[in-house]
């Protein structure tokens, strides 16, 4: 899981990925490789400039929750609620967000901070790391519980189905990234009727046995979603208990999980973390894809 004791070190890694230019091609790469099967209202692959994005605000029990809107230009499809990793929104889960709706998918970016501050706030990751981003955010963090997100997840579900480019009559997407893969779970569990899959990639605090609402008991909450969790190797270390827990979870409800444990440090998936790792973002990228068009 992302810890600030590591912070320093990804700082340097990443200044070093943009000083050999992995970066600008990751980044490319994104922007580029929109191709696999998109949702069941489209099975052929979309250019991006077939994409439009507008900032969007969400009225909430807590505020305003503001976020990005990724679109086909006049085309409905099922929605996908995108949770950014700790360093919130910035251009790499934009563009993300944008590639998975060039895909087939009305996406809404959304900003898990907005209940101390609005829009972007680090350039990449190397901001966040070579800035004190992890002490900057502890705060805002700190107003996670698992009643916040899912009042959060559950008003961002209820605006989605509102917009003219989401298919009401296919089920919702949710998805989450390091600190925010906690709250695609919780996000399948706030609206069971709605919610048809959950992923989390290198998702952190998944099981939490002291906890009555912890993330591992959502499956439970929402036993006919069907469910991704692909863990990170160096977490895996740390607690490796934790995926046979999930196992269980998901089993003593019936519920279809996918849970594995990938060949990539945590961040693997985010293009401009350090640890991004390419072949096995695509994996997981066609995974992601995959259950998104059998279960939306």
């Amino acid at each position: 899981m992302c810890e600030e004791s590591e912070l320093e070190h990804w700082g340097a890694a990443v200044l070093t990925r943009r000083q050999l230019g992995v970066f600008g091609a990751a980044s490319t790469l994104a922007a580029c490789a929109a191709g696999g099967t998109g949702g069941k209202a489209s099975q052929t692959n979309q250019p991006d400039d077939d994409v439009e994005e507008s900032a969007v605000d969400i009225p909430t029990a807590d505020g305003t929750l503001d976020g990005v809107l990724f679109s086909r230009t006049g085309r409905k499809a099922p929605g996908v609620l995108f949770w950014p990793d700790i360093a919130g929104i910035r251009p790499a889960n934009r563009q993300m967000a944008k590639r998975l709706a060039a895909a087939g998918y009305t996406v809404l970016l959304a900003n898990p901070y907005y209940r101390d501050v609005h829009g972007q706030q680090f350039a990449d990751f190397a901001d966040f790391a070579g800035n004190d981003g992890f002490k900057k955010v502890k705060p805002w963090r700190d107003k996670f519980t698992p009643d916040s997100v899912m009042r959060d997840a559950a008003a961002a579900f209820a605006w989605l189905d509102k917009q003219d480019t989401v298919d009401t009559a296919r089920k919702l997407g949710t998805q989450g990234y390091c600190m925010t893969g906690s709250f695609a779970l919780w996000g399948a569990g706030a609206a069971p009727e709605r919610a048809g899959a959950a992923a989390s990639f290198h998702g952190a605090g998944l099981v939490r046995k002291d906890e009555p609402d912890g993330p591992q008991t959502m499956f439970a909450k929402n036993p006919k979603a069907h469910y991704l969790v692909l863990i990170a190797e160096n977490d895996d270390a740390k607690a490796p208990d934790d995926k046979n827990l999930l196992k269980s979870a998901a089993e003593a409800t019936g519920a279809q999980a996918e849970i594995a444990v990938y060949p990539a440090d945590h961040g693997w998936t985010v293009p401009d973390s350090p640890s991004y790792n390419q072949a096995q973002a695509e994996r997981a990228w066609q995974q992601l894809l995959e259950m998104y068009k059998v279960n939306l």
